[in-house]
């Protein structure tokens, strides 16, 4: 398997997922990388591990380098199984290595993988420095950046980052680096990452980048996806914003319709938008997947969701998107919900009682029984098109 050199002395040393479609609940369409960074000095470190059936990938490259059993250190950024599910093998290769890692890390190694004796673990403060030869690595602590154990590696001479889930993107590609494939699909994966997984944690993210504002960076490698060395400032300036939950004037539109209804009220909803020239897309529960709508709502002010009523409750699909959407707590939004409904319509104040708890600041509802006449269409346009004010 192939190694590619970061810098000298430097190796990526991963593997490729090229067939994985599903991260725990989120849609991977461009598969995904686990990163592995090996640093050759006088003393050999590699930077996190891969996931367990990778491991021969893995250890592949790195033999095309070095004898893996010369390794000294393992430093473990992150204790979750993507980065540290091939640990207890490759501790079974290099019997001598000392493990790294950061206060929290040291007991999520032991609950993942048990109390072994025989591993040599040594728990980092932030700022601590451990010298390598030559190359000197600095680790610094980045709590809930998206683990209570997370932190970053930072490699002073060479000015690389080893940034962990922190700019990352799930995107499986022969190339290593953001400038060899169109920037447009690295950030676009990169958002995505963001609004499925980081969205949650940006004031952690916020206090993370402040914490590293004084590095000087040349290389920023994450653990999934490509790594970033002609466009740091771009990703950097990008996670500002988002970690701020600052929005564009543009809509979402999301729901389920059993008959068709409520999808009519979906593009009544769509011509308001479109009269004020306000970007707006529809997203259909049946047809889109919810985390890339999430990637879309990541940065958009207006979030609609509507749904008919089915057994007293809003239908499943729709359920499951707000509950996915509320656990990612995505800020300062305007909302709108909607819906049709045969007798009971409690779908859609089940819909504004969800909203409501997200923090969003809640427009008057549209409710509709049986079907929109064309004359109720064109009400609902102009309703609508009054409460989002005067964007032409």
């Amino acid at each position: 398997m192939r190694h590619v050199e970061v810098k000298k002395g430097i190796y990526w040393v991963g593997a490729i997922d090229w067939n994985v479609r599903n991260f725990h609940g989120y849609s991977t369409h461009r598969g995904t990388t686990y990163n592995s960074y090996l640093v050759v000095d006088k003393k050999i470190a590699l930077i996190d591990t891969v996931k367990s059936h990778f491991f021969d990938e893995m250890i592949s490259r790195i033999s095309k380098v070095i004898d893996p059993s010369k390794i000294d250190y393992i430093i473990c950024n992150h204790l979750e199984i993507d980065h540290s599910g091939s640990l207890p093998r490759l501790m079974n290769v290099a019997k001598n290595a000392k493990i790294i890692t950061s206060l929290n890390g040291e007991k999520f190694l032991k609950a993942h993988f048990g109390a072994n004796e025989e591993w040599d673990i040594k728990a980092v403060k932030s700022g601590d420095i451990l010298q390598l030869g030559e190359k000197s690595l600095v680790f610094i602590h980045t709590p809930m950046v998206h683990w209570p154990d997370s932190m970053v590696s930072y490699l002073q001479d060479d000015k690389i980052l080893f940034s962990n889930d922190a700019f990352g993107q799930h995107l499986a590609s022969y190339e290593r680096f953001e400038d060899e494939i169109p920037l447009d699909v690295v950030l676009e994966e990169a958002a995505k990452y963001y609004a499925n997984i980081v969205m949650p944690y940006g004031n952690n993210v916020q206090k993370a980048i402040e914490a590293l504002s004084g590095l000087n960076v040349e290389i920023i490698a994450p653990s999934h996806g490509v790594i970033w060395r002609s466009h740091i400032e771009r990703i950097i300036s990008e996670y500002k914003k988002w970690s701020s939950n600052i929005t564009e004037d543009k809509a979402a539109i999301v729901y389920d319709s059993m008959w068709g209804s409520t999808e009519k009220i979906a593009y009544a909803l769509f011509k308001a938008f479109d009269k004020r020239n306000i970007p707006v897309k529809v997203f259909d529960l049946k047809t889109n997947d919810i985390s890339d709508i999430m990637t879309y709502i990541l940065t958009a002010k207006y979030i609609c969701v509507g749904s008919s009523t089915l057994n007293n409750n809003m239908l499943p699909a729709v359920a499951a998107f707000l509950q996915y959407m509320k656990g990612l707590s995505p800020k300062n939004r305007k909302a709108l919900a909607f819906g049709s409904y045969g007798w009971g319509g409690q779908s859609v104040t089940q819909l504004e009682e969800v909203l409501k708890s997200c923090g969003f600041e809640v427009l008057e509802s549209i409710r509709v029984q049986f079907v929109p006449s064309e004359s109720t269409i064109e009400e609902i346009t102009e309703k609508v098109y009054q409460s989002i004010g005067n964007k032409g």
